[in-house]
């Protein structure tokens, strides 16, 4: 397995890589919902593909609140994970080689990206965009895997692949999960143990609410508001939303029909967690 921290080393040798291409950007701090996208990626790049992982805490999704500071770094225990999961190449950059101090230019979407987590945190996915068509840019992959726990960022990368006209297939792999239902995330490790004994809650209330959808729920806005007041009875949980919302615009509908994408944003102290349920 190579590891490749120059821009223009990773330049130069993405235009010699055996095709296809199949990348994996990570912020690191890996663990099995990661090495999952890897072995995906794997799959897809068969026996003479090529499959790219990145390493990269990117400074421009993190508001200036937010644990940028304090975001895991561990590349030498993170490469060793994916060499042993097979992983061809690894990528991970400077912030100072990624961006320029007087940098201009960003990638925004405008419609997916005013709701949900856009909406509780301005300019977060302007940064996602930029760092992955930077990405896409550095690496030139065919076919590039994301996780769906985090769905609008799935969602709003696909648009920007459709409307900007990247020639990359985007894949998606299914939430990788605990046994009590928790899905796996870098930021669960700052969860304390009463705070880790609480947090299936999230998961569990989206079933609830999977169950409440096939006995009738009335509305919308009932089973949001009913989905928020369970996951609030836990005593260190603060809720930044929960919705029900199309899985494509990811807008509140009017009426429940499926499909239909159950999510939520829940604080356990400063620990922020996302997880969703579509509910097909």
């Amino acid at each position: 397995m190579k590891l490749i921290k120059s821009l223009p080393s990773m330049q130069r040798l993405a235009s010699r890589l055996p095709h296809p291409v199949v990348l994996v950007p990570t912020m690191g701090a890996l663990h099995e919902g990661h090495i999952a996208l890897v072995r995906q990626a794997k799959r897809r790049a068969g026996k003479k593909g090529t499959t790219v992982a990145t390493i990269f805490v990117n400074p421009t999704q993190f508001g200036p609140n937010e644990d940028f500071a304090k975001y895991p770094r561990r590349l030498k225990e993170d490469c060793a994970l994916l060499k042993k999961a097979g992983c061809d190449l690894v990528f991970a950059p400077a912030a100072g080689d990624m961006y320029f101090t007087d940098r201009s230019v960003t990638v925004t979407e405008t419609s997916l990206t005013t709701v949900m987590c856009g909406a509780s945190r301005p300019g977060h996915f302007a940064g996602v965009c930029t760092v992955v068509s930077k990405l896409f840019n550095l690496t030139k992959p065919d076919i590039a895997v994301f996780g769906e726990k985090d769905f609008q960022q799935l969602a709003i990368i696909r648009r920007m692949v459709r409307d900007l006209n990247f020639p990359v297939q985007i894949v998606s792999h299914p939430t990788v999960r605990e046994p009590d239902g928790l899905a796996l995330s870098s930021r669960n490790r700052y969860l304390t143990p009463e705070e880790r004994r609480e947090a299936p809650i999230i998961y569990q209330t989206l079933l609830r609410g999977e169950q409440k959808l096939g006995e009738g729920a009335e509305s919308t806005k009932q089973l949001e508001n009913w989905m928020r007041r369970e996951i609030a009875s836990a005593s260190h949980t603060r809720v930044d939303y929960v919705v029900a919302v199309d899985p494509v615009t990811l807008r509140q509908r009017k009426k429940l029909e499926r499909p239909v994408l159950l999510a939520a944003a829940v604080f356990f102290r400063s620990t922020r967690l996302i997880d969703n349920r579509l509910v097909r």
